[in-house]
């Protein structure tokens, strides 16, 4: 009697796909290429003529199409315009595809020859070029182009490497806690001003992490707190002035305590317009310029309508003043805390002269030795999870970076909350010893401010 053979279940197969890639994306990460796993790579040469016009220059897209550059010419041969080149083992290949024009298709519907154009042109006849055998995606943060091409019946999607899941579950980097044991609020407000955290950890939750806040409270009274780098300490937070600045509200407790406590070496400040974000970084760091060399602090340029300050009357450094105002503005506000006379006030006034303190452009920054450097980057959600990294990799002994700004309020084209470099950080550094973060909920401007920032 034969015994039949029960025939295992097939396995699916795994299909692939084809990407293709717009510049902005190699602009916004220059090792893009190695994020699609065994999946192809293509990049049209309208792509690498574009990248071509953002080689000079000093800013981080420079920087990319320069890295990018390099990368494709390490790829030796012809195989990279023709059937591709392999970038490693288990992993898809990269080439370049050359189009002759416009498809007609593209014509019809779009008169202009434009690089994107050129680039969908690309993407639709690859995508009849493999007749269902891959799937052909491009991959763009332009959500015009993306429009476009799902209008083509072709697949587009957003660059979403960098990429954090969820707006509403950010760490804010602070907690309300109900009900604490009244015996130990009281504690707190004894010498030494700290308690055992494993006498409150399970009653903080599962959510601690070194350097959070809290507001603890109960029926009769409450208290801040802070919980130290080593999650052994619970220590009680004051509300200390700072260069003449005081706190208003809690949050802003907690972040003066985190820029001026010397141990913590990154701070992240999040909130609306009129929180204070800038005001207070600034203010801190004159609270502890002797433990630095010096204080800089710096924005993004980003030209509203995505206008280049070229467009701007005058010469350079009257070009990027406007930018550089609002910085100018907080400073101002802290000198206004005492008389033109007051040593605090000729101090500020005698750092700017001496360059102590520097407010410049984020660019003009690059390539500076950041050795016991004050470093603020304000306006850091118009910043890439890329050029992140590269500020704080720069952070040399003894220095403090600070970032500040409103996930909510971004200017640069192809960034949104949750691609932003400073959400990408804040996602990324939650829990780590040298790191602290505080999201500004109230804001302190005034009444009509506040008003304005809630109704509008």
């Amino acid at each position: 009697m034969k015994i039949k053979k029960i025939s295992q279940p097939q396995k699916p197969i795994k299909r692939l796909k084809t990407f293709i890639l717009d510049t902005n994306v190699i602009l916004h990460d220059a090792t893009c290429i190695n994020q699609f796993q065994e999946h192809d790579v293509i990049i049209p040469l309208t792509v690498i003529e574009e990248l071509d016009h953002f080689k000079r220059g000093s800013q981080v897209i420079n920087l990319n199409a320069r890295e990018f550059a390099r990368t494709l010419d390490s790829m030796t041969g012809t195989a990279l315009f023709n059937g591709g080149v392999s970038m490693g083992k288990g992993r898809g290949k990269v080439r370049i595809a050359i189009s002759r024009g416009i498809a007609n298709e593209i014509k019809e519907i779009f008169k202009e020859d434009t690089p994107d154009h050129r680039i969908l042109s690309v993407a639709f006849e690859w995508n009849k070029k493999v007749n269902g055998r891959s799937t052909i995606i491009l991959v763009t943060k332009d959500v015009n182009l993306r429009m476009k091409a799902k209008a083509l019946g072709i697949l587009a999607e957003d660059y979403t490497t960098d990429r954090i899941n969820s707006v509403e579950e950010l760490y804010s980097g602070k907690e309300i806690v109900e009900d604490f044991d009244d015996e130990i609020i009281v504690k707190l407000f004894q010498p030494p001003y700290e308690i055992p955290a494993k006498l409150v950890l399970k009653k903080l939750n599962s959510d601690a992490v070194p350097n959070k806040f809290y507001i603890i409270r109960n029926s009769n009274r409450s208290v801040l707190a802070y919980l130290d780098q080593e999650m052994g300490n619970l220590r009680k937070v004051d509300k200390n002035i700072i260069y003449g600045i005081k706190p208003r509200n809690a949050e802003q407790t907690f972040a003066v305590d985190a820029l001026t406590n010397l141990d913590i070496s990154l701070v992240t400040l999040t909130g609306k317009a009129g929180t204070g974000k800038t005001l207070l970084a600034l203010a801190s760091a004159l609270n502890v310029r002797k433990n630095y060399r010096q204080i800089f602090i710096a924005r993004p340029i980003i030209p509203l309508s995505n206008r280049d300050i070229g467009y701007l009357p005058g010469d350079v450094q009257s070009k990027i003043e406007p930018y550089m105002q609002p910085l100018w503005d907080n400073l101002r506000v802290i000198q206004d805390q005492f008389t033109e006379t007051d040593k605090q006030s000729m101090l500020i006034t005698n750092m700017v002269k001496e360059e102590k303190l520097v407010i410049e452009p984020l660019s003009y920054i690059r390539g500076r030795s950041l050795q016991r450097i004050f470093f603020i980057v304000d306006e850091a959600q118009n910043l890439t999870p890329h050029e992140i990294k590269t500020i704080i990799t720069r952070a040399g002994e003894g220095s403090k970076v600070v970032f500040t700004g409103d996930i909510y309020q971004i200017d640069h084209p192809y960034l949104d909350s949750q691609s932003n470099g400073l959400t990408y950080l804040i996602d990324h550094f939650m829990g780590q010893k040298l790191y602290a973060h505080i999201n500004l909920e109230k804001g302190e401007r005034s009444e009509l401010a506040e008003l304005a920032s809630n109704l509008l």
